[in-house]
């Protein structure tokens, strides 16, 4: 087993990484936005979702890399009563503003 540096430990991936997210499909009005923060704040990711005018939903989360990927792949699927579409991940070099949690942001 390979060690590098002496500092050990689990998670293998501990890199910080924001990235935003685009939903698209029928995840408006089925609990997405709330269920998405519930996903977001028991994977330690931090970050908003709101609802787009054009029935999409967008979200920004910053996290460790694995987190935020865990984050991801449960956006693609979503509570049971959404569908989604797709799910365009973008990269984001640093937040605009600090985010504390994770929070529900007003329709744009």
């Amino acid at each position: 087993m390979h060690h590098s540096g002496g500092t050990y430990n689990n998670s293998g991936n501990t890199t910080t990484v924001t990235r935003h997210l685009l939903i698209r499909g029928h995840v408006q009005g089925v609990g997405y936005r709330w269920s998405l923060v519930q996903a977001a704040l028991q994977r330690g990711v931090q970050g908003w979702v709101r609802n787009r005018r054009d029935g999409s939903v967008e979200a920004l989360a910053t996290g460790p890399a694995d987190a935020v990927q865990s984050l991801i792949d449960w956006a693609r699927h979503g509570p049971p009563q959404a569908r989604v579409d797709a799910v365009d991940v973008g990269t984001v070099a640093e937040p605009a503003e600090p985010v504390a949690g994770f929070v529900q942001r007003e329709t744009v």
